[in-house]
């Protein structure tokens, strides 16, 4: 690379050194050292020669750059236009981010952090994880789980049904899977209905976000959409106690189209947020249809229990309406930033803190109870509860085939061992080993 610069003076051809005073006689003359290359500029004092920083600007893939210089500084210091062709924004990094294509912009900006796995502090956000339905389309109730994570918010039964990759489509570029929201009636909501997807972020993933103080980080949200309706959309994000919320639109333009959308939200100062535990630190929520009580104003943080902005599109409004989401990611800072693509066995590990299934294991029989301490690589959120207590199959020692009639969790170790037992009407000895089959209970730890 060249710098088309002609220097007023140079030092002494050859020569390390700085150049004298009497080498550059004019107040800010600039002079460059042609054998090192380091540049130099007469200060306003008249009597002395201090290194001049270099700011340089133009397309680094290019031949050229030009430079300009200040009076002060002891180093050369270059300021990028482009990388590849492409613009460098001119937005100030803070502590710990690291330069990153953002797609929407076309640009590279300061994103991200110094660890780049987990920046995302949404689990799940690619859809490739469904340990309870397998892609089997469900209809949900209120409050359950539908693909792992993502948990379906609703206050009439049966309006809407949930499938991984519903209705068979593709998803956008590098996006195998997608969470498939379908509306099962033509339904109007009253002023007290809400409905919706949403995820809660444990408080231990959120934390650093430091909402509720002065020094509250900024959040974005980014995330492709796919819908048959068009217009503008809502959701929010939502405190721990739901007296929080801040409700946001996004538009789609283009009818079953992918389209990825972006939304930065400052960090809210005020309300309460629980820190560091294993608690709600953050409800994201995408709303299929809201009432006047749940809709609040787009783009203000409000002392309410909002899940979706005022005027927002109902999916639900019509039957067979669809909402098809994937590549959710919420990040600190006011960029988006390229989805975190974790990999399969890392995903699975996050999803499993909170639900996983019971696996096989020995145990042994205490009269008509078989203690069982299964143990897992993942330790769980909370002591867990059983997605069924019924149903287990014991192997006796005797080889014996028995029918557990009821089943408890007592706890959970440190090692991520979870001590469960199980009953039977008879036919254990105490003290003797036994077998547990499950028949595809879970435990549950979810938020």
């Amino acid at each position: 690379m060249s710098i088309p610069l002609i220097p007023t003076k140079n030092s002494v051809v050859g020569s390390a050194t700085a150049p004298t005073a009497a080498q550059i006689p004019n107040n800010g003359q600039f002079a460059v050292n042609a054998f090192t290359g380091r540049a130099y500029m007469r200060t306003e004092g008249g009597n002395s020669v201090d290194p001049a920083r270099v700011t340089l600007s133009g397309d680094v893939t290019g031949a050229t750059a030009t430079a300009t210089s200040e009076a002060q500084g002891g180093t050369v210091a270059a300021t990028v236009a482009k990388i590849q062709g492409r613009t460098v924004a001119s937005t100030a990094p803070t502590s710990g981010q690291a330069l990153t294509w953002n797609s929407g912009s076309s640009q590279w900006e300061p994103g991200g952090g110094t660890a780049m796995v987990g920046f995302n502090r949404i689990i799940n956000g690619a859809m490739v994880i469904d340990q309870r339905n397998a892609g089997v389309s469900v209809t949900p109730t209120d409050g359950a789980y539908t693909l792992d994570r993502w948990q379906a918010g609703l206050t009439q039964a049966s309006k809407f049904s949930v499938q991984q990759n519903a209705g068979g489509n593709s998803g956008p570029t590098g996006f195998a899977n997608y969470l498939g929201a379908t509306s099962l009636t033509t339904y109007a909501v009253l002023a007290g209905d809400n409905f919706g997807i949403r995820q809660q972020v444990e408080g231990f993933n959120f934390a650093d976000f430091g909402f509720g103080t002065a020094a509250a980080s900024s959040v974005t949200l980014s995330f492709w959409v796919r819908s048959n309706l068009t217009g503008t959309f809502g959701g929010s994000l939502r405190n721990s106690a739901s007296n929080r919320s801040y409700p946001f639109t996004y538009s789609i333009a283009a009818a079953n189209t992918w389209e990825q959308k972006t939304v930065t939200i400052a960090g809210d100062t005020t309300g309460t947020w629980i820190g560091a535990t294993s608690g709600i630190g953050v409800s994201l929520n995408f709303s299929l249809g809201a009432g006047a009580t749940f809709s609040g104003t787009a783009g203000a943080w409000a002392g309410s229990n909002y899940t979706s902005a005022t005027g927002a599109t109902s999916v639900v409004a019509g039957i067979g309406n669809t909402f098809y989401i994937t590549g959710v990611q919420l990040e600190k800072g006011t960029a988006a930033t390229s989805f975190n693509a974790r990999p399969y066995g890392t995903e699975l590990a996050l999803c499993q803190r909170y639900c996983r299934p019971v696996g096989w294991a020995t145990g042994q029989a205490i009269t008509t109870t078989v203690a069982y301490f299964p143990c897992f690589g993942v330790v769980l959120r909370a002591t867990p509860t059983l997605s069924s207590a019924s149903g287990f199959q014991i192997t006796s020692a005797n080889a014996t085939q028995l029918s557990g009639s009821s089943a408890t969790v007592s706890g959970v170790s440190g090692d991520g061992s979870v001590i469960i037992g199980i009953t039977v009407a008879s036919g254990l000895v105490a003290g003797n080993a036994s077998y547990n089959s499950p028949q595809g209970q879970l435990f549950l730890a979810e938020l």
